[in-house]
């Protein structure tokens, strides 16, 4: 049974792409694991054409050659489908929030179909166990199951390992939190001052500034009047999807809703 109390589906997914780099780079195949609220599961596993050659060295890592996806579709002819099976669902995997939600996220941008990752909670079973043992999947299923991981880096058996462990980590951690929105809130932690995920762009004194680089400390407002130059090279940079979306907004003159005050720290009480 999993260990999760879930009030919406979860998909546990995993991603075997042609490198690293979520905007050049592309899916060749993407497994999904669907856990609904009654505990019933649903799979599904779609090999893609990426369109351009797969490196040899990413060849080596996961055996997807460009021979296997020459006649598979394109992600753009598959991405009705995929979002559809996903549907509302809330999202798991292994190092999934670095590396496949942002790949996710290109694909579909690509094939202009909406896909609200940062609405979804997240279940990466890496940051449980880099934040008690770390290590990789394969250790991680070895220390939690006592499993030798032999098909590693095909994208469903990572995908059933990855689920194999989280459950394997709720029996050995029993004072974890078993419904999703603490969990994400654990594993997640976001500041209320950043208005994206990397935060890359920052509420500063109520203004929102650049925070890194050369221009880290300036102003958006005046960029937007001095120096649209630097948000227009983030837009064109291979920065994150929010990142580059706040910076594109920007340059039309619309700027994200400032933080809340409920998100706010408290006021010392008065003695």
């Amino acid at each position: 049974m999993f260990p999760v109390k879930l009030d919406r589906p979860l998909c546990f997914l995993d991603v075997e792409a042609t490198g690293v780099t979520p905007r050049a780079d592309r899916i060749v195949e993407l497994a999904i694991i669907k856990i609904d609220p009654d505990g019933s599961e649903s799979a599904h596993t779609w090999l893609i054409n990426p369109g351009l050659p797969i490196p040899i060295e990413t060849v080596a890592i996961h055996g997807i050659t460009d021979e296997i996806v020459k006649n598979c579709p394109r992600f753009a002819d598959v991405a009705r489908d995929i979002r559809a099976f996903i549907g509302d669902a809330d999202l798991g995997g292994f190092n999934i929030a670095r590396f496949d939600i942002p790949m996710l996220c290109e694909e579909f941008s690509r094939a202009g179909i909406a896909f609200e990752a940062d609405s979804r909670r997240v279940l990466d079973a890496q940051r449980i166990f880099h934040t008690r043992e770390p290590r990789n999947l394969a250790a991680a299923l070895a220390f939690y199951c006592g499993k030798e991981h032999t098909d590693a880096h095909g994208a469903e058996a990572d995908t059933r390992a990855t689920i194999d462990v989280v459950v394997g980590q709720f029996k050995r951690y029993p004072d974890l939190p078993t419904d999703l929105e603490t969990l994400d809130q654990m594993l997640n932690p976001r500041d209320p001052f950043n208005a994206d995920r990397a935060g890359r762009f920052r509420w500063i004194d109520g203004q929102l500034a650049i925070n890194f680089g050369k221009k880290k400390g300036t102003r958006v407002l005046d960029l937007m009047r001095d120096d649209p130059g630097f948000l227009k090279w983030i837009v064109r940079s291979d920065f994150p999807m929010d990142t580059r979306a706040i910076a594109e907004n920007a340059l039309t003159g619309v700027l994200p809703e400032p933080p809340r005050p409920k998100t706010l720290a408290p006021p010392p009480p008065e003695e």
